[in-house]
């Protein structure tokens, strides 16, 4: 769910970014009372409504962080759902503060078309989906030469497969679609032999399929997917508010300060702890940013720290039981590694 659209925007892009960014979007921000953010239109784990219609997953609570910290409450943020295809308009012109999509970070985005990306909230990479009763003893991407592929249009999921089917000199017919939707139902009735997308998404997909349990992800993995929110380039404010809050996930898994205990930890003897919470009368760390000096407090109070937005959205409590993996703090194994707040 990667839309790569090289040259097709060009020069005409920066310009609508750089108007768009023109204006001090933390005042707006301010002046309207909220934030506004824009998700996908329905991706388990990631941003979907709930039942009660309600706004939920990993990419949803990165915008409530956003919200916290700015607002010092986290519902002070309206959510716009986008498909791959509009996603990178909204943001330009303004329709969206954040893009908080489940999108890959790639040199044509962070050039080309005047976007600054506030970190990688999710290290993902494409991989694939079979039916394994159609596909019996199907164990590899490899074994899939001559077979139908799923894929949505105009995505660098796309061009990543074509890659590696050439790359390993095999064949296969890709049965392309514009819409998410489109390409689910496509292959949930049987008309793709395989399925290809961010990993983390086949997961989500799986879910949603009337047999789920017939489905398996194979073990490859063809791409480095860094998935993260973005802003506009020329708001140097915004873009600092949104790759901080990232940070400040990070550092308060780091320092074991979570939703339940963020309260209690202000106490702490740590000269550290103090400082990331703002409470030491010389912390000027939130006014820097414009924010106030308990911003820390606030998101951590609205959403939890980095490792609990990922347990209870895609993680061991949520339906998805995606592993840490990769995702896991560096002190652990992991890529995840909050810069300083000091």
């Amino acid at each position: 769910m990667k839309q790569n659209i090289i040259g097709i925007l060009g020069a005409a892009a920066l310009g609508i970014a750089a108007t768009a960014a023109s204006a001090d979007t933390l005042d707006d921000v301010k002046a309207k009372g909220f934030i506004q953010c824009g998700v996908n239109t329905g991706l388990a784990g990631f941003s979907a409504p709930d039942d009660k219609g309600e706004w939920t997953g990993l990419d949803v609570d990165f915008c409530r962080a956003v919200a916290a910290a700015v607002f010092g409450d986290g519902s002070k943020v309206k959510f716009t759902p986008l498909s791959a295809k509009d996603r990178f308009t909204a943001l330009q012109s303004g329709e969206i503060d954040i893009l908080s999509r489940n999108t890959t970070w790639t040199i044509n985005r962070d050039t080309a078309l005047g976007l600054n990306f506030g970190g990688v909230t999710y290290y993902d990479g494409q991989g694939f989906m079979i039916n394994a009763a159609k596909l019996p003893g199907v164990n590899s991407a490899l074994q899939l030469s001559g077979a139908s592929v799923c894929v949505q249009s105009g995505t660098t999921t796309e061009l990543n497969l074509a890659d590696y089917f050439k790359a390993n000199n095999l064949e296969y017919n890709p049965v392309v679609f514009e819409k998410i939707e489109e390409v689910n139902a496509a292959y949930d009735s049987g008309r793709c032999d395989a399925y290809t997308t961010d990993q983390s998404g086949l997961y989500a997909i799986r879910l949603t399929l009337a047999a789920p349990g017939d489905h398996v992800v194979l073990p490859e993995i063809i791409s480095k997917e860094p998935l993260g929110p973005a802003v506009r380039q020329g708001d140097d404010k915004w873009f600092d508010i949104v790759k901080w809050t990232y940070y400040a996930l990070l550092n308060t898994e780091e320092l074991g300060i979570t939703k339940a205990n963020v309260e209690e930890m202000k106490a702490s003897a740590s000269p550290e702890i103090k400082r990331v919470l703002g409470v030491e009368a010389e912390t000027k760390i939130g006014t820097d940013l414009g924010l106030t000096n308990d911003w820390v407090v606030n998101i951590v109070k609205a959403t939890g720290n980095y490792g609990e937005i990922f347990e209870n959205n895609v993680g061991a409590g949520s339906p998805l039981k995606i592993s840490r993996g990769i995702n896991a703090l560096w002190t652990k194994g992991g890529l995840q590694y909050g810069m300083p707040i000091r």
